[in-house]
């Protein structure tokens, strides 16, 4: 199982980060160690000061997939999520500064959360599907998937070019404007379409 997260997907948050909007998906790669289980709660790590949330939806592969068209990208997925791309956005800056990858921003122990996958079809659309995500009980980021610059099915196609797609693979498919710093004791809690599919303390 591997994680793929795309970057600057929205356009305001493009514009938050102070960030050029690119010509294709920024693409990168999570490993399953970066996975942190729901029984455990987000341990801020020592070696760094500044670590964001980032709400993402996700999308979990269902079969393996290489060079698919968009059109039938939605016959490799059937479930649908809320998760966090943790981010050491502190490293990550300097790391962005010297033109470095950003694997040790990004791909760190504990660094993708999931919430509980619903069935695609407990939606009418997931071109526009609603999602938010609070920070000890406020609204901090709040959008809907028709605000992708890439929607789900593009990513699918695009990201199978260059990796083969296999079954349990997720899929970040980018965050919108109103990331922030998490501290400790800070609870988190994503929706979908005014679900809850998640709750995360932070220690």
């Amino acid at each position: 199982m591997k994680i793929i997260c795309v970057g600057r997907n929205y356009v305001d948050h493009i514009a938050e980060l102070n960030n050029e909007r690119p010509d294709a998906p920024v693409l990168f790669i999570k490993p399953d160690t970066a996975l942190l289980g729901k029984e455990f709660p987000f341990v801020i790590p020592d070696f760094s000061q500044d670590i964001h949330y980032e709400a993402e939806v996700v999308v979990k592969i269902t079969k393996v997939g290489k060079y698919i068209d968009a059109k039938f990208a939605s016959k490799y997925y059937d479930q649908v999520s809320l998760g966090i791309d943790f981010t050491a956005r502190d490293i990550q800056s300097k790391l962005k500064e010297k033109g470095l990858p950003w694997e040790k921003a990004k791909a760190f122990d504990n660094s993708a959360f999931v919430g509980d996958f619903m069935p695609t079809t407990a939606f009418e659309s997931l071109g526009d599907l609603p999602f938010s995500f609070q920070q000890n009980g406020t609204v901090v980021q709040q959008a809907t998937t028709a605000q992708m610059i890439w929607k789900i099915d593009e990513l699918i196609a695009e990201i199978s070019k260059y990796f083969t797609l296999k079954t349990g693979d997720l899929i970040f498919t980018g965050t919108p404007a109103g990331v922030g710093k998490v501290s400790p004791g800070d609870t988190l809690e994503g929706f979908l379409a005014g679900k809850k599919v998640f709750d995360l303390i932070v220690k």
